[in-house]
């Protein structure tokens, strides 16, 4: 699964396709989306129109509103249609509501059928995600949640790979919030490496092996944070950023 990809979460479908493809001729080859976002179709359009064969794009959706196993099945063949791209690399329970076991062992079963690549979570904690993983088989590959300079997740990343899941952030640059894009501390360290402040927020969550999928319909914007592959972060400029982290989520939805 590449390392940064590109979110479409409120992007309106008439300008997801679009988006996409931007996205796609500037190197971008993971897109995340969700049945609640309503644009699965169009990012399905997207990737059979595009020049780049299907086994080199990954393409991640997430479940929302199943109350169990039926409605799952169900559900995974209405994102499978939607999509019309033979399979998904990523499914992901949007979150832990309903009875998420039984929502999960559907998941199972299409990923056993290679309809599903891997499959995974977003929002879920400790507690959940232990009552998941005690009763199911296939750990989950991922966890999305809300991670940022200023909600690091430094223990629960620590917890997730304990047992196995790879941790990978929403909202990576915090919605805009906390005045992030005039923040004094990310101020001063990108003007040392002639970086964006978007750009350093992004690299401190990918130089710990985050999974970052930053949403713009905006091309420069999208171009600009993918660009952060050519720099380092020093330790001590790791160090100030982490002095940002206040441990608490800016959105309070999970």
């Amino acid at each position: 699964m590449p390392k940064i990809g590109l979110g479409v979460y409120n992007i309106p479908r008439s300008l997801t396709k679009k988006c996409v493809l931007d996205a796609i001729s500037l190197g971008y080859r993971s897109i995340d989306t969700a049945q609640l976002y309503g644009n699965e179709k169009e990012v399905g359009e997207a990737v059979r129109a595009s020049s780049i064969p299907r086994n080199e794009l990954f393409i991640t959706t997430k479940l929302w509103g199943c109350s169990g196993y039926f409605d799952a099945v169900n559900s995974i063949e209405t994102s499978l249609n939607r999509l019309d791209i033979g399979y998904v690399d990523l499914l992901l329970i949007h979150e832990p509501r309903g009875n998420f076991v039984e929502i999960y062992r559907a998941l199972e079963e299409f990923y056993q059928k290679g309809k599903l690549r891997s499959i995974g979570i977003s929002n879920f904690y400790e507690k959940d995600y232990m009552t998941l993983i005690n009763n199911i088989k296939v750990i989950p590959q991922v966890n999305q949640v809300e991670a940022h300079v200023f909600y690091q997740q430094k223990t629960f990343k620590k917890f997730l790979e304990k047992h196995g899941t790879q941790i990978e952030a929403w909202s990576p640059l915090a919605a805009g919030e906390k005045s992030i894009f005039s923040n004094s501390v990310l101020g001063e360290i990108a003007k040392k490496y002639n970086k964006s402040i978007a750009q350093v927020a992004l690299r401190f969550l990918y130089q710990q092996d985050i999974i970052i999928i930053p949403k713009s319909s905006n091309v420069e914007r999208m171009k600009e944070n993918k660009d952060i592959t050519d720099f380092e972060l020093s330790e001590s400029d790791m160090e100030k950023i982490r002095s940002l982290d206040t441990g608490k989520s800016l959105f309070g939805w999970y």
